[in-house]
């Protein structure tokens, strides 16, 4: 059954092979919908180019969104690397396009989403990826040394636990490996050499999830790395390059087995003939690309021709000719030419009878002005006037909800809306989704419009989360070996400091088995079993270098531990008195105008993440409680800990407090003064600095202006503590760095 179309027609006219077609307007968000549309009403799957990589991201996002689940959407994705780099794409990365690669030849109906230069990318041959992957099932019989061999010669990593992919590990009868390909790692489970068993696993937690039957493990690069390639790799290096390989580092390492960084653009190397992505699609494939891909693949060209003359100079490290590495515009616009293809493009085209302009219009201005009375009054404008349906679409889900509020109690006929195909079944006139699209439009045929979340509040940069890392619990972190550096400082919890050296095996009752090996003062040895590694911590006092190794079979860890331990129970009934008071005293309950906050909110120039999303929720909820807030925030420098203490300062100081933020340093205490100046530029908020650049008859004027209620926010090194007792009426207390300041100060 046909599915309805909203921008299309009901039958597009479809370009045949060789042939070329035109569509003119689309604007903003139907180009995606095209794409979705046009993806159902052909036989066979459908190329998307976009112009660079980030239109690609947006793009698969949106058809993602427009198409849904139903509908196949692959993206291949860009290295993420620049041509010669001296490093390798991410795991990830390699993963989804080596996915991709796997299932384009057999792909009979869908979407493949790419930024155009990809095109100019050279592949291993279409046959690669089937031939070096392996099919798993249980109760197959599968030798394990075998096994475990072919997986070393297909890319994979031993490591002790397996935590991204390209990873596995053996432990006991089990196997852990992190296929390529897959979103989840699996175990195997043997019986002699049969599998009993395959489960995905955490790489996280390390337990085990779901039974599957079977199990599919592609090659662990696009490039391979066993005895016959090596072998092929050296014998065209040496015809390629002069001199001698072995003072080569790219020749050094891929002979002993190791994958340089940056083996991508050695490919040609391992292969006979090489492929494009064009080669791996199916016969029939249908290509949407920009109006002027040529020229986007002739400037993607002028770059890497750039790189080259940047990259070729160094002696160690010989590149190939970009004519080598990658295909040429013209090949690529050659290979193009079979395929049927349908050029689009944001302007209306010229009359003709190959050309399509579709109808669509951009949107009326929308933006919501949060500091006036009525912040949606031309929004409200908007939907009072325009007679069809609409859409309103935000990145996340507590965008959503905000645009939600904004809309609800004014008479609309609204509803929360899980995708497209929800929203068009649903009937009502208005609905809000998540959905990734920055540029709304309005689809004048079918009496729609989308309206993006950017309309309404702006521009926004948004977070990237494509590539996602796998969160890791602070206590493990010292139970991979493969964390500890040979040299690094550790502490064992009964003998203290000395620096580990590496594994050793030593043979222990007839049994060998594997041990750390630490080194303490005067040389002294210390073997640690690696069952026993709970023992083992990081060292975190002096630097490195300088840490101080205690002596096996002297006193000095028992003296150090029980001077700690005695400094600690000091300080902890200290601490337990003063939270004791603390927690007897209501807290004050702050209140703010809602409106004023989200028109500060708005300003802030990025999505949040949902970190820092859901720690700001915290601190304000902690806020409007009648508790005294006691919270810690922890992120890395650039993670947005800076904007969780201008929001919580914001509803202090509307909710008629004053509030200190306490810095390590001086320069800090500048930045901060700008920044927080900066940020509450446009509301009757006045923010000082207390710090040694300050004359004294500048900071007398700033305490004055703390004891008389002027001041509203003061910020300040170790010289605001004088000045505490000075402040009118404080409600909040920032201590920035804070593992910088004693427990007293704090």
């Amino acid at each position: 059954m046909s599915q309805p179309t909203f921008l299309l027609p009901a039958k597009p006219a479809l370009p045949q092979p060789g042939h070329r077609r035109g569509w003119g307007r689309l604007i903003g968000a139907s180009a995606p919908l095209a794409a979705a549309e046009l993806s159902a009403s052909l036989d066979a799957p459908l190329l998307v180019l976009a112009d660079d990589p980030r239109h690609a991201d947006q793009f698969a996002a949106g058809v993602r969104f427009f198409a849904g689940d139903d509908v196949d959407v692959r993206h291949f994705v860009e290295w993420e690397t620049l041509p010669w780099d001296n490093f390798s794409p991410h795991q990830d990365i390699i993963s989804e396009r080596l996915s991709v690669l796997a299932t384009l030849p057999d792909m009979r109906s869908g979407i493949i989403i790419a930024s155009a230069p990809v095109l100019l990318q050279k592949l291993p041959p279409v046959d690669y990826v089937a031939a070096r992957s392996l099919s798993l099932r249980v109760d197959q019989n599968l030798p394990r040394d075998a096994f475990v061999d072919t997986l070393t010669a297909a890319g994979y990593l031993r490591v002790p636990q397996v935590s991204e992919h390209g990873e596995f590990a053996v432990l006991g009868s089990l196997i852990d490996i992190f296929p390529m390909g897959s979103t989840r790692p699996i175990r195997i489970d043997f019986f002699d050499d049969d599998i009993e068993s395959l489960r995905y696993f955490s790489a996280d937690t390390q337990l085990s999830s779901s039974v599957v039957d079977q199990v599919e493990v592609l090659p662990a690069r696009e490039i391979p790395l066993d005895e016959d390639a090596i072998r092929a790799f050296r014998e065209r290096y040496r015809e390629r390059f002069e001199g001698q390989p072995a003072k080569s580092r790219v020749y050094r390492e891929v002979s002993d087995g190791i994958a340089h960084g940056g083996i991508e653009y050695y490919l040609p190397l391992f292969f006979d003939a090489t492929a494009s992505l064009i080669d791996y699609l199916p016969d029939g494939c249908c290509l949407l690309a920009p109006q002027g891909l040529e020229s986007v693949l002739q400037q993607a060209w002028t770059e890497i021709e750039e790189r080259h003359e940047l990259s070729r100079l160094d002696p160690e490290r010989p590149i190939l000719s970009a004519t080598e590495t990658f295909n040429v515009p013209a090949d690529v616009m050659s290979q193009l030419e079979g395929m049927p293809q349908i050029r689009f493009s944001a302007q209306s085209l010229a009359e003709h009878r190959d050309n399509l302009n579709l109808s669509t219009r951009l949107p009326p201005a929308l933006k919501v002005e949060a500091r006036y009375e009525d912040a949606a009054s031309a929004l409200m404008q908007f939907l009072d006037t325009f007679e069809g349906r609409v859409l309103f679409t935000s990145d996340s889900a507590g965008r959503r909800e905000q645009v939600y509020e904004l809309l609800a109690g004014r008479n609309l006929d609204l509803v929360r809306v899980a995708d497209w195909a929800t929203f068009v079944a649903s009937g009502h006139r208005v609905g809000v989704a998540i959905a990734p699209l920055e540029n709304g439009v309005l689809l004048t045929a079918a009496g729609i419009a989308i309206i993006s979340e950017q309309q309404l509040f702006g521009e926004r940069v948004q977070t990237k989360t494509r590539r996602h890392r796998i969160e890791r619990d602070p206590e493990t972190i010292i139970r991979q070996l493969n964390d500890l550096e040979a040299g690094s400082p550790v502490v064992h919890a009964e003998y203290g400091v000395g620096r580990y050296r590496g594994l050793t095996t030593l043979e222990t009752g007839g049994i060998a088995a594997e041990f750390l090996q630490l080194e303490y003062a005067d040389g002294d040895k210390l073997y640690v079993p690696v069952h026993a590694l709970e023992l083992i911590s990081r060292y975190s006092g002096a630097a490195a270098d300088n840490a101080p190794l205690h002596r096996l079979g002297s006193d000095q860890w028992a003296k150090a531990r029980k001077r700690a331990i005695s400094k600690i129970r000091d300080v902890a009934a200290e601490l337990l008195d003063v939270y004791a008071r603390r927690a007897a005293r209501p807290g004050h309950r702050f209140k703010w105008s809602e409106t004023d906050y989200r028109a500060f909110e708005s300003d802030f120039p990025f999505e949040p993440t949902a970190d820092q999303a859901r720690t700001i929720d915290e601190v304000l909820s902690d806020l409007a409680s009648d508790s005294p807030m006691d919270r810690i925030v922890c992120g890395d420098v650039g993670f947005g800990k800076t904007e969780v203490a201008m929001r919580a300062s914001f509803a202090a100081v509307h909710g008629g407090k004053q509030v200190a933020i306490l810095v390590p340093t001086t320069l800090l205490a500048q930045q901060h003064g700008q920044n927080f100046n900066d940020r509450f530029a446009e509301w009757p908020v006045r923010v000082e600095v207390l710090s040694r650049f300050q004359t004294p008859k500048a900071v007398k004027s700033i305490v004055e202006g703390l004891r008389s209620g002027v001041v509203d926010i003061v910020i300040g090194t170790h010289r605001l503590l004088q000045h505490v007792k000075d402040i009118k009426d404080i409600g909040l207390v920032i201590i920035d760095e804070e593992h910088r300041f004693g427990v007293r100060h704090k």
